[in-house]
C-alpha cells in the first residue's frame, strides 16, 4: 500500500513540475531575459556614477515588474497564435499548440502575469514606467500579433516599437520621465529588430508560408528580403554611434559599435550576395551577439570612464 502510495504521489509531484515547465516555456524565456537586460540598461545609464542601495534596490523591483508583464505578454501570444504555432516546426511543441495548456489557463495566467508586474510597478516604481510597460504589452500581444503580423510584410518593422521599449522602460523606471538617451536606445532595438528577424524568416520561410503568414520572404523573395537586411544594417551602424556622438559613452563603446555593427553589415553583404540556409542562421545568431555585446560595452563604458 505504502509503494503504490509513493509511486502515485511521485507522479502527481512530476506532472506537477511538468505543467509547471509548460506555463514558464509560454513566457518565452529567452526572449524575455534578453528584455529585462535591455531594460537593466537603461536603468544603469540613467543613473549617474554608482548607484546607490536604494537604487538597486529600485532597479531589481523594477526589474521584476517589467519581467512579470513582458511574460504576460507572451504568454498572450500564445493564445493568440496556436493555430500558427502548430503549423511550424519551430514553435509546435507549445504546450497551447499542443492542446495540453487550454486557452482559458493560459488566459488567467497571462492575466495574472500581467496584474501582479503592473501593480508592482504602479506601486512601487512609478505610474509612467507602469503605463509605459502595459502600452508595451498592448503594443506587442494585440496590434503586432492580431493585427499586424497576418495582414503586412511590414509587420515586424512597425511591431518593432514594442520590442524597442525596454531601455525606455528602465530610464523610466529610475527617473519618473523619457530622456533623449533613452530614445537613442529605442532607435537602436528599432533598426536592429529588422534585419534580426528577417535573417530567421529566411531560412524559415517554408513555415511562414504554411502558416499562410506574410512575412517578408514569403510576399517578396528571398533576394528582395537580403536587400532589405543590408540597408538596415547599414543604417543600424550609424544609429549605434550616437551615444558617442551624443555624449552618452566613450572610446570604448566606440570601438565595439564599430566591430560588431561592421560584423553585422558583413554578415548582410555575404548573406545578400550568396544565400544559403546555413548563412541565415549565422547571421540570425551575430545579431544575437551583436545586440547583447553592444549594449554590454553601453555598461562597461558607463563605469570605467
Amino acid at each position: 500500500m505504502s509503494g503504490g502510495s509513493t509511486s502515485t504521489t511521485d507522479a502527481a509531484a512530476g506532472a506537477g513540475v511538468s505543467v509547471y515547465r509548460q506555463f514558464m516555456a509560454l513566457t518565452k524565456p529567452r526572449v524575455i531575459q534578453l528584455i529585462v537586460f535591455c531594460a537593466l540598461i537603461g536603468m544603469v545609464l540613467a543613473v549617474p556614477g554608482a548607484p546607490s542601495w536604494p537604487q538597486v534596490m529600485q532597479a531589481a523591483v523594477a526589474c521584476i515588474g517589467i519581467w512579470l508583464v513582458a511574460a504576460a505578454a507572451a504568454a498572450f501570444n500564445c493564445i493568440v497564435e496556436q493555430r500558427i504555432d502548430a503549423k511550424m516546426k519551430r514553435t509546435a511543441w507549445r504546450a497551447t499548440a499542443r492542446g495540453e495548456l487550454s486557452n482559458r489557463q493560459t488566459l488567467l495566467f497571462s492575466g495574472l502575469l500581467c496584474g501582479a508586474g503592473s501593480a508592482i510597478l504602479y506601486l512601487w516604481i512609478n505610474p509612467l514606467t507602469m503605463w509605459l510597460t502595459f502600452a508595451t504589452f498592448v503594443g506587442y500581444a494585440m496590434i503586432y500579433t492580431v493585427i499586424l503580423k497576418p495582414l503586412t510584410p511590414q509587420n515586424i518593422v512597425i511591431g518593432g516599437a514594442s520590442g524597442a521599449m525596454p531601455p525606455v522602460l528602465g530610464w523610466a523606471a529610475m527617473t519618473g520621465d523619457v530622456g533623449p538617451e533613452a530614445l537613442i536606445l529605442f532607435l537602436i532595438i528599432f533598426l536592429w529588430t529588422p534585419p534580426h528577424f528577417w535573417a530567421l524568416a529566411l531560412y524559415r520561410v517554408e513555415d511562414y508560408r504554411k502558416a499562410g503568414l506574410p512575412m517578408l520572404p514569403v510576399t517578396h523573395g528571398s533576394e528582395f528580403t537580403r536587400l532589405q537586411i543590408l540597408l538596415y544594417t547599414a543604417v543600424l551602424f550609424a544609429a549605434c554611434l550616437l551615444p558617442f556622438v551624443y555624449g552618452m559613452s566613450s572610446w570604448l563603446y566606440l570601438a565595439a559599435a564599430v566591430v560588431l555593427g561592421a560584423g553585422f553589415c558583413l554578415h548582410a553583404f555575404w548573406l545578400w550576395r550568396d544565400y544559403s540556409d546555413a548563412l541565415a542562421r549565422r547571421t540570425f545568431r551575430f545579431s544575437l551577439y551583436h545586440l547583447s555585446l553592444l549594449f554590454a560595452a553601453l555598461l562597461v563604458d558607463h563605469y570605467l570612464f
